[in-house]
């Protein structure tokens, strides 16, 4: 049974990684954006596999919408990160809106998703 969840994960953390390793190097000024977004994907697709919520795209899609939302709300001119509580808020309501949008998943799991997308962002930041 641990075999067969590896090999439905392993698919869709092989796509997000190739994903955000081809974004990343498209533009130096949003590099920070596309980072995040990457990372919020990747997470979003491994908290979806555990949870067995939506599916592997759609949760690469819902991850990347809030790690892109996260980015967005961190202000890059003093140089300080957001609170960890923020970004995790704002990665469950980006995800939450994503799901619905899209219809992934249930929402309480989207919002555990979005929140822990917003958290791994918001670690990778530090």
């Amino acid at each position: 049974m641990l075999a067969t969840r590896k090999f439905k994960l392993l698919p869709g953390l092989l796509a997000t990684s190739v994903l955000g390793t081809t974004l990343l190097s498209a533009s130096p000024a949003n590099a920070d954006l596309l980072k995040d977004a990457a990372v919020g994907a990747a997470s979003n697709v491994v908290t979806g596999a555990v949870l067995k919520n939506g599916t592997t795209a759609g949760n690469a899609v819902g991850g990347a919408a809030a790690g892109a939302a996260v980015s967005a709300t961190h202000n890059r001119s003093n140089g300080r990160v957001a609170s960890v509580v923020q970004d995790a808020a704002v990665g469950a309501v980006t995800n939450v809106v994503t799901g619905k949008v899209i219809r992934n998943g249930r929402t309480v799991d989207n919002a555990i998703g979005g929140a822990a997308a917003g958290v791994v962002v918001n670690v990778s930041k530090h």
